[in-house]
């Protein structure tokens, strides 16, 4: 609720009974308009452009009316009221957070130790509190797993519907994952994989991967996730000028295996956000091509920072390791953990399938499902 409101021509400034004060600016109210002439009253969406906005807009009065603030504007003569609890979560009358390299609110960072988040396949997919938390920990901790699930092929499509579509690329809806005679890719195979992420090639990335196991009773094998965000916070704590070269010059990646394909992306290592936020790593040595944007006198300390990098994430404490089972299967963010598999043995049989994703539909299920029931967000 709130408590009071002044203005002038073109800021309003509002006090909450919670003491907490807050300034808008004339032209941010009008361009947020919440009524039906600048909002669709179906779906939200803007009815105006910026352009539609007079440039000399101006507040002619601005007053509490039941706790809400009313606002009239000037040479519209257009009065908008604006919930409090609206205005309560968009306050930007406040500190920037400038930290370079942080991760954004809601993000947990975690190593070796963390107990992996986990959900059961008929809880999940019939209980919608069950689904809403599992959906929650992928978006927490960048990942999850899922027992209990059927053994049939194609199981994975159907983890993928609890929130969105399967991205399709050049592997087709989904991928297998066993060994085979001369594969196009080296996951094909038996032998161990470094941790990475998925097709750093692409632009963009495939957000999610879903892998799913059908068979697994081959010695060794076992996955390990790490998360790439806590690695880079280690390398901006140990090496912060090492950081800022991941950060500030793009590497290349390419995929060419297999034909009429070639893939190739130019993206930092580590991204951010033009705030300084963190919000991608993009870590596969088998994919990197030759790195021809780094300045001549910066490309040692380049490799020296990539280097440190690759060790951090190779340390076995940052790794959570797990084998699967038939009927389990894990989804990782793919824009923040990296996944690696330890060798397995030829004896026995070893059969998992991967699909791609798309972390946008998840967060937007999340959204909608905490939204339908307000304290699950809290």
């Amino acid at each position: 609720m709130l408590r009071s409101a002044t203005h002038t021509p073109t800021v309003v400034t509002v006090e909450f009974d919670t003491g907490t004060q807050a300034r808008f600016h004339a032209i941010w109210l009008r361009d947020n308009a919440l009524d039906p002439e600048t909002r669709s009253p179906g779906n939200g969406q803007r009815l105006i452009t910026v352009g539609d906005i007079p440039t000399d807009i101006r507040i002619d009065a601005a007053e509490v009316v039941d706790g809400d603030l009313r606002v009239t504007f000037q040479p519209e003569d257009k009065s908008v009221t604006f919930p409090s609890d609206w205005l309560a979560t968009h306050i930007y009358d406040h500190d920037q957070d400038a930290d370079f390299g942080r991760t954004a609110p809601g993000i947990t960072t975690w190593q070796r130790g963390i107990d992996a988040p986990v959900a059961h396949w008929a809880e999940v997919h019939a209980t919608p509190a069950v689904k809403r938390n599992w959906l929650a920990a992928v978006a927490e901790y960048g990942f999850a797993k899922l027992t209990g699930g059927p053994t049939e092929p194609e199981a994975l499509l159907k983890v993928a519907d609890l929130f969105g579509y399967v991205r399709e690329t050049n592997y087709g809806p989904y991928f297998e994952v066993r060994t085979e005679v001369n594969p196009t890719n080296l996951a094909y195979t038996g032998l161990g994989l470094q941790a990475h992420t998925d097709n750093p090639y692409r632009d963009p990335v495939p957000t999610l991967q879903i892998l799913y196991c059908l068979e697994n009773s081959a010695e060794g094998g076992e996955s390990i996730v790490v998360d790439g965000f806590r690695a880079a916070e280690k390398l901006r704590d140990q090496n912060p000028d090492g950081f800022a070269l991941l950060a500030g010059y793009p590497a290349r990646f390419e995929y060419k295996g297999s034909d009429g394909v070639c893939l190739r992306s130019r993206r930092p290592m580590i991204e951010l956000s033009p705030d300084g936020e963190l919000v991608g790593i993009r870590f596969n040595n088998r994919s990197s091509a030759p790195f021809v944007d780094v300045p001549f006198d910066k490309m040692e300390a380049y490799y020296a920072a990539y280097r440190q990098l690759g060790e951090i994430i190779d340390d076995p404490a940052m790794g959570v390791s797990f084998k699967l089972e038939p009927g389990e299967s894990f989804i990782v963010d793919n824009t923040r953990v990296l996944h690696a598999r330890l060798g397995y043995s030829g004896a026995g049989s070893r059969w998992l399938q991967g699909c791609y994703a798309d972390k946008d539909g998840l967060l937007s299920t999340l959204a909608a499902m905490q939204m339908a029931t307000p304290e699950a967000a809290e």
